[in-house]
């Protein structure tokens, strides 16, 4: 089974760089303006602070120390591959922030931002020029998908699983709502986030998921 973890995220990569090919061929910029208009139009702005709170999930701070604190835990354990596998947020950031410097892709003019919160958080000061992908996508769905699959493949009942998965799903859709709503992003940089994410959170469950728990 973790051949099968392995293949797809062999999968997800080349499906990220066939969509990134289509990004940089700019066939989504009228696709993008027009989702964020109407994600803003359909939105009301007194949901801007909530978005801006919820935002912080994403943030290269939370992210990052949750797999630090995962990281611990499996040193603790002496799972050396859970560790290698909890730090591969860091390539998955790295190649967020790559994208980020070699493809052409603007994100949104500044009429469209209306993230609200004011932080001193570090991440919140690094720009980049280009917006693709979501470093918030990228980060979230590589922790969610980890996670999923953990509680996926454990001994818990069905139920449990399913909604574990709908909880999941939802943090995931309200992360790439708020990357639009607030301007942030286009959905081009969300769907690429995502898909950038799930290839390496597939790798790095390959690596985590300890081979008694992982059935065929």
């Amino acid at each position: 089974m973790k051949l099968k973890l392995f293949l797809l995220s062999a999968f997800f990569i080349v499906l990220f760089t066939h969509f990134s090919y289509t990004v940089a061929k700019e066939n989504w910029q009228r696709i993008d303006f027009d989702t964020t208009v109407k994600v803003q139009d359909h939105i009301p702005k007194k949901f801007d602070d909530n978005f801006s709170l919820l935002s912080l999930l994403g943030s290269v701070e939370v992210t990052v120390g949750f797999c630090l604190i995962m990281v611990a835990l499996a040193l603790i354990r002496l799972r050396w591959l859970a560790v290698v596998g909890w730090l591969i947020i860091i390539p998955a950031s790295a190649a967020e922030v790559f994208g980020k410097l070699i493809l052409y892709h603007p994100g949104p003019p500044l009429f469209f931002h209306r993230t609200t919160l004011a932080t001193h958080l570090p991440s919140f000061y690094i720009t980049t020029e280009f917006s693709y992908p979501s470093g918030h996508m990228t980060r979230i769905v590589f922790i969610a998908t980890v996670v999923f699959l953990s509680f996926f493949f454990s001994r818990i009942n069905l139920l449990l699983k399913y909604t574990i998965l709908l909880g999941i799903l939802g943090l995931i859709f309200l992360m790439g709502l708020t990357r639009v709503s607030l301007g942030e992003h286009w959905l081009s940089d969300v769907l690429g986030g995502s898909l950038l994410g799930m290839a390496m959170g597939f790798f790095a469950s390959g690596l985590i998921l300890p081979t008694k728990k992982v059935i065929t």
